[in-house]
């Protein structure tokens, strides 16, 4: 029986120790093919290169049976896009992401490049999850969600996900999990977001930081409060954004 097929990109790196995790835990599911970015692409998003070549480098020397990894110079859409047509030896069963050091709960997931890559996956009709850790540290313990990890992938390559759905996935930094849950996205905002900085050409400069603010804090539904307590949230995604609600508001513009 042939086995199932793993596709895995990230937007730390190639070299990250996130999707070093993520692919020791993808193999005890199946063959593994990682096509990441070959440095750090956070923030990214769903951004694409058109402007200029890619570039795709075999990664020999982080190889090993039943996995294939390459090191590609564009965005992590970019190395979803070509692994489909260029690396993946059939369609891939499943599409992972991360894991991610930082999380991208709430508003966040409009500028991840992880999930970026993830919605990609979705609108290629491949199941696809996207899994972050609330931290920024470059070196971290990801023992206490690795059960969590291969429990959902695991659940995902044997029941799918609704058509165009995707799973954004996040874990808190705790020593153990209080659980995990279903949540939806939490509302909220990146404010305080600049802090400039001496440049020596006498030029304004800046460095991108800010503050999160969460505007609904005590709502026990979201991914934000689920974080906060202790909980890794799954958010399920849809890649159609309409506002259906909003119809009847705007049947006044129908001409």
């Amino acid at each position: 029986m042939e086995q199932k097929l793993i596709l895995i990109t990230n937007d730390d790196g190639v070299s990250a120790q996130g999707i070093s995790v993520l692919t020791r835990l993808m193999l005890t599911l199946g063959e593994v093919v990682v096509v990441a970015p070959d440095s750090a692409r956070s923030g990214a998003a769903a951004a694409i290169t058109c402007t200029q070549a890619v570039t795709l480098r075999r990664r020999a020397d982080m190889e090993q049976d039943h996995l294939q990894v390459y090191a590609c110079s564009g965005s992590p859409v970019d190395c979803v896009k070509i692994a489909l047509e260029q690396v993946c030896p059939r369609h891939p069963d499943l599409i992972v992401s991360g894991i991610n050091h930082g999380d991208n709960a709430s508003c966040s997931i409009h500028y991840s490049g992880t999930m970026g890559a993830v919605i990609e996956g979705c609108m290629k009709g491949i199941p696809s999850i996207g899994y972050s850790l609330r931290t920024l540290k470059h070196k971290c313990d990801f023992t206490p969600y690795e059960e969590q990890v291969v429990r959902i992938a695991s659940f995902v390559l044997q029941h799918g996900l609704s058509q165009d759905t995707c799973l954004n996935v996040n874990f808190p930094e705790v020593e153990r999990l209080a659980g995990m849950r279903v949540c939806r996205m939490g509302r909220g905002r990146w404010v305080q977001e600049w802090i400039s900085a001496n440049n020596p050409r006498g030029m304004n400069a800046y460095w991108l930081t800010g503050r999160f603010l969460n505007l609904e804090p005590h709502s026990d539904d979201t991914d934000y409060w689920a974080l906060d307590h202790g909980y890794g949230s799954i958010t399920p995604i849809r890649l159609d954004m309409t506002d259906y609600n909003s119809f009847a508001h705007l049947v006044p513009l129908v001409v």
